[in-house]
């Protein structure tokens, strides 16, 4: 079974080396749109909730497999639960490739 992604918010952040935690301020100063159009939170919350609703995604994709396979769920559901689990999958890939690349450049960079 796919397990939720908890303590997302709770990521060690490394502080600068002036002895202020700007990667800490970053996260928290930054407003991000949230669920709704309402602005508001910081990023890690909005990063937070995009992965919970992944999970979530994948779950029920998973639950309606196995409603499926006992009977109690038909096919059209299954391909639809199982294609929006892909379409998260891939979004969420997508948006850890972009991370990870903004990563490398910003270590790439001179000091």
């Amino acid at each position: 079974m796919i397990s939720g992604i908890g303590g997302i918010g709770s990521l060690p952040l490394k502080p600068e080396i002036g002895g202020t935690d700007a990667a800490t301020d970053l996260f928290q100063g930054t407003k991000a749109p949230m669920a709704g159009g309402e602005i508001g939170g910081t990023f890690a919350e909005a990063l937070s909730q995009a992965a919970s609703k992944t999970v979530n995604t994948l779950q029920n994709a998973e639950q309606v497999s196995i409603q499926a396979l006992k009977g109690d769920a038909d096919t059209r559901q299954v391909v639809d639960a199982v294609m929006s689990a892909q379409q998260a999958l891939q979004t969420t890939i997508a948006i850890r490739d972009k991370v990870v690349s903004a990563y490398l450049e910003i270590s790439r960079m001179g000091i």
